[in-house]
């Protein structure tokens, strides 16, 4: 049902949006880039998150991670990680299917500026298997995300 929210949603708001469907696993953002042909940055990885009483999303490129001191400044609180279950219940998709599209309820979202780098990033699309390419302009547009600087960059091991 979820990716099917998700192309109710892109029908509706951006028509020109196809959800694309991998036959391998995307629920990882590794998994994704491979599945995707991406390098792991531009995937757009979703965090589901509770600050306080108060839950919401945030959007940050594949590689970033969440900085805690930057997140409680923005948020006026510690962010938590919602459990499986409970970002299934907020949003209608599973872990690994989790994007700010075709939402169960309307919640937050928050695009890091990490993701402002790319002229495309890949996101999931509700499903372990699906995901949309999209501007990272764009996708803030389409969910009234707000931009943020939350995240800390990966510095990827030189070889």
């Amino acid at each position: 049902m979820s990716i099917e929210s998700v192309r109710a949603f892109f029908a509706e708001n951006a028509p020109d949006i196809s959800v694309i469907e991998s036959d391998k696993s995307s629920a990882t953002v590794t998994l994704a880039a491979e599945a995707f042909d991406v390098t792991p940055a531009e995937i757009a990885k979703t965090l589901s998150l509770r600050v306080g009483d108060r839950v919401l999303l945030v959007v940050t490129c594949g590689t970033a991670r969440l900085d805690n001191k930057k997140a409680r400044a923005v948020f006026g609180g510690k962010p938590r990680m919602l459990s499986a279950e409970e970002a299934l219940e907020a949003t209608g998709h599973p872990v690994g299917g989790i994007c700010p599209f075709g939402l169960k309820t309307p919640l937050p979202v928050y695009c890091d500026v990490s993701l402002k780098q790319f002229a495309e990033v890949v996101p999931a699309a509700g499903s372990i298997n699906s995901a949309v390419r999209i501007s990272p302009q764009r996708m803030a547009e389409l969910t009234n995300a707000e931009w943020i600087d939350v995240s800390e960059i990966a510095v990827p091991a030189q070889s």
